[in-house]
C-alpha cells in the first residue's frame, strides 16, 4: 500500500463542486453552507441528503456520526462513531476507540480508517444487525464514504497551496448506511480562507546544537554560583574542552579558566552553540543581536517566564515572530531551543548544559551503547525520570521549554532519521499550531525506520490544562484526540508517569528481540504471581493469550521438575507455578524450555527473590556465599540465557530493598526487570501490541 502521506491528491468532481460551493457562499459573505448547498456537496460525494425524512418503521437504523475537523494541532482529522443522541455521550464512559475513532487525514486511507472504525460500538452494531438479518456487511459504502471524505480533506487542508479555501469542519450526524448507500439526515459545513503558517525551521542545525564544535555562554557570574556559572562547571565537568568554550562577558578576561570576549561582535569565529542564561528581560534585545550578527548556528534559551505570564505573552509572541522571520534569510538563521529550557545532555557531544549540579544525578553508563533519546517540554520531568530510572540512560536528553522556535515535530523529525537511535521518549504539554501534524508524521517516519516512540502528554483535565499554560505557555488539546491520532500514527501512548517509565524502559531493553505473535508464557514459584500474570494480558484494544505448550515442551518440563524433585508438587501448564522450592537453575531451565517452544512468543518469569532456594541476596548471613555472587545465581545465569534467545523475556523481582542489588546486577547486563508482575506484564502487552502494529504499518507502506 502506498504511504497515504505521500499519495497524490486527485482533484475529483466532488472537490471542484466544493470549491464552487465555497466560492458562492463566500461571495454572499458566508462561511457556512446552507441546506441546498449541503445537498449538492453530499451528492457530489455519493451520499443522499434527506434532512426532513423520517426513518422507516420496523427496521432498526444505527445512527452514525462521521466528520472532518480542521484542528489547531493536527490539521485535518477524520472521525467516525456513534451518532444521534449517542454522540452526545461523554467518550470517557467508554473504553478506547469504542465511542469514536480519529486519524490525521494525512496519515490514513479509506481501508486503514475502516479498520479503525470496526473497533467502535457503532460498527459492531451494524455488523450484528447484518449478521442477524442475513445482509452483507456495510463495508463497501463505508469505505467509499471515507475515501471521498479523505480526498475532500486533503484538497482543502491547511497548507495546500492549490486551494483558495480551508475546510474547517464537515459533520454528518446522524447518518445511516441503508440499501448500499449512506443517508445523511443532518449536516454542517464550515470553511474559510487559509491562514499563514510558520516558516520551516532549518532543523539540520540541530546537529550543531547536540554536537557543537564550539560553545559560548552568556550570563556567567564571575563572583557568584548563578545558573550560568553552574552550567559552565557542568560543561567542563562532563568533559567538554575549555579550549572550545568561551564566555560572553565584557570587562573580564577569563572565568574558571575559560576565556571571555566582550560581545558577540567580538567573536573570531561563528559559534555552533550559544547558551543564554541571562534574565528574561534581557532576552529580547539579545535575540535581536544574535539574529543581526549571524554569529551562532544554534541557541539555547534558559530563562523562564517568556510567554508564561499574561504580561509576557505579547512580547514573547513578537519575539517568536522575529525568530521565525529570520528563517527566511540565506542560511536559515539560527535555531533556538527554549525558552524556559533546562538544557541539553549530549553524550556524543561530550557536554551537559543542565543547570542541575552533576552531583545530584546518577551518571554512570548503564547500557553498553546508548541508543535512545528523551525529549521533554519539562526539564524536571527528565530529571526525575533519570534519577529514579538510571537504566533509561538516553544518548541525548533535550528540554524544549515553550518552543519559541524548535518544536516537538522538529525534534522528533530530526531523531527519526538518525540510525543510531532506536527508542525515543517524549513528554508533551502542548503543540504549536499544526505541529501536532508534523509530530504525527515524524512518529510514522520513526516507526517505518524501525524505531519505537513512547509519548506522554499532560493536561488531561481542565485544571491540568491550566497548569500547562502557566508552565510552558502551551495550549493543551483534547486528550482523546491526541491519544487517538498519535496512536494511529504508530506511537506508544503512556497513560501516566509510571507507564511512561515502564514503556520507555521496555522498548529500549527489547528493541532487538523478535516479536512473532501474542502468545505468552508465564512462570513463577508464587501462585498469586503466576495467576496475576495471566490476569494482566489485556489492554483496551489488544490482548495476549496464554500459549498452549507443545507436547515435547511438556515432556521436557516434567524431566526438569523430576530432576529438581518438584514433580509431585507442580502441574505442568501455562501459567505454571513451579513452587517456592525451585532454585535459580530450575527457574531458568523452565524459562529456556518455554522460549524454545514454537507456541510461545514471549516469557514473563517471576524470579522469586524471597524463596529460600534462590540466590537473591547481596550477602547471605545464614548461608555465606549463597548469594548473587555465586556463579549459580540468577544474576550470573540469566544474562547469557537472554542473549542467546531472540524472544522477549521479562524478569519479575517482587521484593523490597534487600533485592535492589539483584535487580541492578541483572539490569546492568541488559536483562529487562520489573519489580512486580502487574507492571511488567502490562508493559509487555503494550509493547507487543506496538511492535505488531509497527510491523503491520511497515508492510502496508512497502
Amino acid at each position: 500500500m502506498q504511504n497515504p502521506s505521500q499519495s497524490r491528491i486527485h482533484v475529483t468532481s466532488s472537490n471542484q463542486a466544493a470549491t464552487d460551493l465555497f466560492r458562492g457562499a463566500a461571495a454572499a459573505a458566508r462561511e457556512t453552507l446552507n441546506q441546498a448547498e449541503l445537498g449538492a456537496l453530499l451528492s457530489s460525494l455519493g451520499m443522499a441528503f434527506t434532512p426532513h425524512a423520517v426513518p422507516a418503521q420496523g427496521r432498526p437504523t444505527i445512527e452514525l456520526r462521521i466528520s472532518l475537523n480542521n484542528t489547531r494541532e493536527f490539521g485535518m482529522v477524520i472521525s467516525a462513531g456513534m451518532g444521534g443522541l449517542d454522540a452526545d455521550l461523554d467518550e470517557g464512559n467508554f473504553r478506547k476507540d469504542r465511542a469514536s475513532v480519529y486519524a490525521a487525514t494525512d496519515l490514513t486511507d479509506a481501508e486503514d480508517f475502516l479498520g479503525l472504525f470496526k473497533r467502535t460500538l457503532a460498527y459492531q452494531r451494524l455488523a450484528g444487525i447484518a449478521e442477524r438479518d442475513g445482509l452483507p456487511l456495510p463495508d463497501p459504502q463505508l469505505r467509499t464514504c471515507f475515501e471521498q471524505l479523505l480526498a475532500l480533506a486533503k484538497s482543502f487542508a491547511p497548507g495546500n497551496p492549490e486551494s483558495p479555501f480551508v475546510l474547517r469542519s464537515l459533520e454528518l450526524n446522524p447518518a445511516a448506511s441503508i440499501a448500499e448507500r449512506l443517508i445523511v439526515q443532518a449536516a454542517v459545513c464550515e470553511f474559510g480562507p487559509p491562514a499563514p503558517g510558520r516558516l520551516p525551521r532549518p532543523i539540520h542545525k540541530i546537529d550543531k546544537l547536540i554536537h557543537p564544535a564550539s560553545i559560548g555562554i552568556i550570563g556567567v557570574s564571575s563572583s557568584n554560583m548563578n545558573f550560568g556559572r553552574i552550567i559552565l562547571r557542568n560543561l567542563m565537568g562532563s568533559g567538554y574542552s575549555k579550549e572550545r568554550l568561551c564566555i560572553i562577558r565584557p570587562g573580564e578576561t577569563e572565568i574558571d579558566g575559560v576565556r571571555c570576549v566582550e560581545s558577540l561582535k567580538a567573536l573570531d569565529h561563528k559559534l555552533d552553540l550559544l547558551i543564554v542564561a541571562v534574565a528574561a528581560s534581557a532576552v529580547y534585545e539579545l535575540v535581536d543581536e544574535i539574529i543581526e550578527t549571524d554569529s551562532v548556528e544554534s541557541v539555547m534559551l534558559i530563562p523562564g517566564s517568556l510567554g508564561e505570564t499574561k504580561a509576557s505573552r505579547e512580547p514573547a509572541a513578537a519575539l517568536a515572530g522575529r525568530i521565525n522571520a529570520a528563517h527566511a534569510k540565506p542560511g536559515g538563521g539560527p535555531v533556538f531551543l527554549g525558552a524556559n529550557c533546562l538544557g541539553v545532555v549530549s553524550h556524543p557531544g561530550s557536554y551537559d548544559s543542565w543547570f542541575i549540579p552533576l552531583e545530584r544525578l546518577p551518571k554512570p553508563q548503564k547500557k553498553p551503547e546508548r541508543n535512545s533519546v528523551m525529549l521533554s517540554q519539562s526539564g524536571a520531568f527528565m530529571i526525575t525520570r533519570i534519577s529514579q530510572n538510571p537504566w533509561l540512560d538516553p544518548r541525548y536528553m533535550l528540554a524544549l521549554g515553550n518552543q519559541t522556535d524548535l518544536t516537538h515535530g522538529d525534534m522528533l523529525g530530526y531523531f527519526a532519521a538518525r540510525p543510531e537511535i532506536e527508542t525515543i521518549g517524549i513528554y508533551i504539554e502542548g503543540f504549536k499550531d499544526l505541529d501536532g501534524l508534523d509530530f504525527a508524521r515524524a512518529v510514522r517516519k520513526a516507526v517505518l525506520n524501525g524505531k519505537q516512540v513512547v509519548v506522554y502528554k499532560s493536561g488531561k483535565t481542565a485544571p491540568g490544562m491550566g497548569g500547562v499554560m502557566g508552565h510552558t505557555a502551551s495550549i493543551a488539546g483534547g486528550p482523546i484526540l491526541f491519544d487517538s491520532v498519535v496512536r494511529q500514527a504508530g506511537a506508544i501512548v503512556a497513560e501516566d508517569f509510571n507507564s511512561f517509565d515502564d514503556l520507555f524502559y521496555i522498548a529500549g531493553a527489547l528493541h532487538n528481540k523478535k516479536v512473532g505473535g501474542n502468545r505468552l508464557g508465564a512462570i513463577s514459584g508464587a501462585g498469586f504471581e503466576a495467576v496475576g500474570m495471566a490476569d494482566f494480558i489485556e489492554s483496551d484494544n489488544f490482548a495476549m493469550k496464554m500459549g498452549a505448550l507443545d507436547s515435547a515442551t511438556v515432556t521436557q518440563l516434567e524431566e526438569i521438575l523430576l530432576a529438581k524433585k518438584l514433580n509431585a508438587l507442580v502441574e505442568v501448564r501455562n501459567p505454571i507455578d513451579i513452587n517456592p522450592g525451585a532454585d535459580d537453575e530450575a527457574h531458568l531451565q523452565i524459562v529456556e524450555a518455554f522460549l524454545q517452544d514454537a507456541e510461545i512468543d514471549a516469557v514473563v518469569v517471576g524470579l522469586d527473590p524471597t524463596a529460600p532456594s534462590v540466590r537473591a541476596l547481596e550477602q547471605s548471613k545464614l548461608r555465606p556465599g549463597f548469594d548473587i555472587t555465586d556463579p549459580k545465581s540468577t544474576v550470573h545465569l540469566m544474562p547469557p540465557l537472554v542473549d542467546r534467545n531472540d524472544k522477549p523475556v521479562i524478569g519479575i523481582v517482587d521484593g523490597g530493598q534487600l533485592y535492589d542489588a539483584m535487580c541492578a546486577g541483572l539490569m546492568d547486563q541488559g536483562v529487562c526487570v520489573f519489580r512486580n508482575c502487574a507492571r511488567g506484564t502490562k508493559a509487555l502487552v503494550r509493547y507487543i501490541e506496538a511492535r505488531l502494529n509497527a510491523e503491520s504499518l511497515i508492510k502496508r507502506n512497502r
